[in-house]
């Protein structure tokens, strides 16, 4: 098992700020890749439960450049308190995560 790379999770609050969010990781070549579903969250805010679509932005990457991608989250995000992450990731295809690696360099 490997925790060499991570998948660091975000959510946006439309489909547009979540491509936006994938595309500026990865020509920063903060994260290889990401993926971009559309979910429904259910979370209370200032003291109330809401339910909202948003949409959740899974970036694949080196656990070196984590803490670089959470801080460039952190830094472009428009929520107050964005939701950020971080999960390693326990093993999976070597070819995949050297290209994974290559890319984030």
């Amino acid at each position: 098992m490997s925790s060499d790379h991570v998948i660091v999770t975000t959510t946006a609050g439309s489909e547009a700020a979540a491509h936006e969010l994938a595309a500026g990781v990865v020509a920063a070549r903060l994260g290889a890749c990401a993926q971009i579903v559309p979910i429904a969250s259910v979370y209370r805010w200032e003291g109330a439960v809401r339910t909202e679509p948003e949409w959740r932005v899974e970036v694949k990457t080196t656990a070196t450049r984590a803490e670089a991608l959470t801080a460039h989250l952190r830094e472009v995000h428009s929520y107050d308190l964005p939701e950020i992450v971080v999960t390693p990731i326990a093993g999976g295809s070597d070819a995949y995560l050297a290209w994974l690696s290559a890319e984030t360099d």
